[in-house]
């Protein structure tokens, strides 16, 4: 069975993977642990690790079952075809995810736009990743065989 990528409703992420489960289709949305503040205190919540995406495993012959999810609007498509992720890095992910490195911020120095950048650590390690944009804050890198652009702080 493949990991299909799956577009959710705003806020939705949680609630549509739980929905999903309840019908049985092997659903992850990767979460991660984040400090917000209140107007009167500071609380420790679980958010998702991608705004708007989760993954789910099934068949081809029943990917149409995740509609049966409110919260569901559509796949994800890359270069025309359903975008696949392959095991190893939804196991890369939770890997990532249960070490507890989420706090950790990648570095980068000294890269121009266009470099092509090998990803040491994080979720996307062992990734290769092209560097998009540069400003005084961040670095913009282009994952291509994924699919995403990240936006990673930089010192």
């Amino acid at each position: 069975m493949k990991w299909y990528v799956v577009y959710t409703k705003s806020k939705w992420e949680k609630r549509a993977a739980a929905q999903l489960t309840k019908f049985n289709i092997n659903c992850y949305c990767p979460l991660i642990k984040k400090i917000q503040q209140r107007s009167d205190r500071k609380i420790k919540v679980e958010v998702p690790l991608f705004n708007h995406y989760i993954f789910v495993q099934l068949l081809e012959k029943d990917r149409n079952m995740v509609f049966q999810s409110p919260g569901v609007l559509r796949y994800l498509f890359w270069l025309g075809k359903h975008a696949i992720v392959k095991d190893h890095e939804i196991e890369t992910i939770k890997e990532w995810l249960n070490n507890g490195d989420t706090a950790q911020e990648i570095m980068v120095m000294q890269y121009q736009i266009g470099d092509k950048i090998h990803l040491n650590s994080g979720p996307f390690c062992d990734h290769t990743a092209v560097v998009k944009d540069i400003t005084k804050t961040h670095y913009v890198l282009i994952l291509e065989s994924l699919g995403y652009v990240l936006k990673i702080k930089h010192k």
